[in-house]
C-alpha cells in the first residue's frame, strides 16, 4: 500500500520557494538547435504503461514492463517511472492545464538493481498539489521488492501547451486508466558522453557532460521543449561519483559500489539539446562508516543549476 503518514515538516519544501529556485520555462519557447526525430512520442521516455488503480487527485498505482531486449536499465529511470505516475495524477486533478517539472527530491532510496524483463509496480501519493506545484511520494517495486523510493518531493507546475498538446496528454492518460499502452517500445537511452577534466584523487572530479544535439527521448521528453531529463542528470552524477569513489583504498579488493541514497537533490534550470553541463563531484573526508557521502553540483554556463548529494555503500554480493 502506498504510503499515507502526513508528510513531517522537515521534509517539505514550500511550493512558493521551489517556484523562486526555479526559473520556470521561457514565455516563448525556443525552437531546438537540431531538428529532433517525432516517432518517439510516448515510447522513448514513457515509463508507464498502465494506470492500474486511481483515486483522482490523492494516489495511485501502475506498472511498466521493462523490454527484455535492452541491455541494461538504470535504477534512475525506475525513479523515472515513479515521478511520472506522480504526474499523471497531478495533471489530471488540474485538468491538464499544467504539467509538474523536475525541481526538489529529497530521500531517495535505491534498492535491488533492475533487470531487462521485470515489470515495475509503480505506486504514488499526492501530498499537495495545486496549480503553483505538487509534492508526492513514490516507489517502484519488483515481485514486492523495493527498487525505488522517493519521499516527498516536490515539481514545479508550468503551463502543459509549452511541452505537449493538451489533447495529446488527456488522450493518452485515458488510454493508460483503460487497457493500458502496448509495452516493449522503450529502446533504451544513449550512454553518456562524460569526460574527466580534473581529478584529485580521493577528493574531487570536474567533468563534462556533453548532451546530445538530437536524441530519440528528447521526442517524448518534450516534443514542444526538448529537456535533458534530471533522471538522466543524476545518472551521470551517479556514474561520475562511483569512479572517483572506486579509487579510494578504504574498500576491500574487488568489492562492487553502489548509491543506496540521495538525500537531497534540486534542479533550477532546464538542459536543453546540446548543452555542456560542468558535473562537479566532491568526496567527504573518509571516516569509519560503511557509508561515503558525495556532494554533487552541475554548472551550464558558468551558472549553477543542479545541487545534491549521494551516499555510496559497498553493494550485497546476492545483489
Amino acid at each position: 500500500m502506498p504510503n499515507t503518514r502526513p508528510p513531517s515538516s522537515s521534509n517539505l519544501v514550500s511550493a512558493s520557494r521551489a517556484r523562486e529556485d526555479f526559473p520556470g520555462a521561457p514565455a516563448k519557447i525556443p525552437q531546438p538547435r537540431t531538428k529532433i526525430p517525432m516517432s518517439g512520442h510516448f515510447a522513448a521516455f514513457s515509463f508507464v504503461d498502465r494506470v492500474t488503480h486511481l483515486e483522482p487527485g490523492k494516489r495511485a498505482t501502475g506498472c511498466f514492463l521493462v523490454p527484455a531486449h535492452l541491455s541494461g536499465f538504470s535504477s534512475c529511470l525506475a525513479l523515472e517511472a515513479a515521478g511520472q505516475l506522480a504526474a499523471w495524477v497531478a495533471m489530471a486533478k488540474l485538468d491538464f492545464k499544467v504539467r509538474p517539472v523536475a525541481g526538489v527530491a529529497t530521500n531517495v532510496h535505491f534498492g535491488a538493481p533492475v533487470r531487462p524483463g521485470q515489470t515495475l509496480d509503480l505506486q504514488t501519493t499526492i501530498d499537495t498539489c495545486d496549480e503553483e506545484a505538487v509534492q508526492y511520494s513514490a516507489s517502484a517495486s519488483v515481485s514486492g521488492v523495493k527498487v525505488i523510493e522517493l519521499e516527498h518531493s516536490l515539481g514545479p507546475m508550468l503551463p502543459l501547451e509549452d511541452f505537449d498538446a493538451t489533447e495529446a496528454m488527456r488522450s493518452r492518460f485515458d488510454l493508460l486508466c483503460g487497457r493500458g499502452a502496448a509495452g516493449g517500445r522503450f529502446t533504451g537511452v544513449p550512454e553518456h558522453d562524460i569526460e574527466v577534466v580534473e581529478d584529485v584523487s580521493g577528493q574531487s572530479s570536474r567533468a563534462l557532460l556533453r548532451v546530445p544535439q538530437s536524441a530519440l527521448f528528447f521526442s517524448d521528453h518534450f516534443p514542444r521543449r526538448p529537456v535533458f531529463p534530471g533522471t538522466m542528470l543524476l545518472d551521470a552524477h551517479i556514474q561520475t561519483s562511483l569512479a572517483v569513489a572506486a579509487r579510494l583504498r578504504r574498500w576491500p579488493p574487488g568489492v562492487r559500489l553502489a548509491v543506496a541514497r540521495v538525500p537531497n537533490m534540486k534542479l533550477r534550470a532546464f538542459i536543453s539539446p546540446g548543452d555542456n553541463v560542468e558535473l562537479l563531484v566532491d568526496l567527504a573526508p573518509e571516516t569509519e562508516e560503511p557509508l561515503l557521502m558525495v556532494k554533487t553540483g552541475a554548472r551550464l554556463n558558468g551558472k549553477q543549476i543542479a545541487m545534491g548529494q549521494l551516499e555510496i555503500a559497498v553493494l550485497r554480493s546476492d545483489a
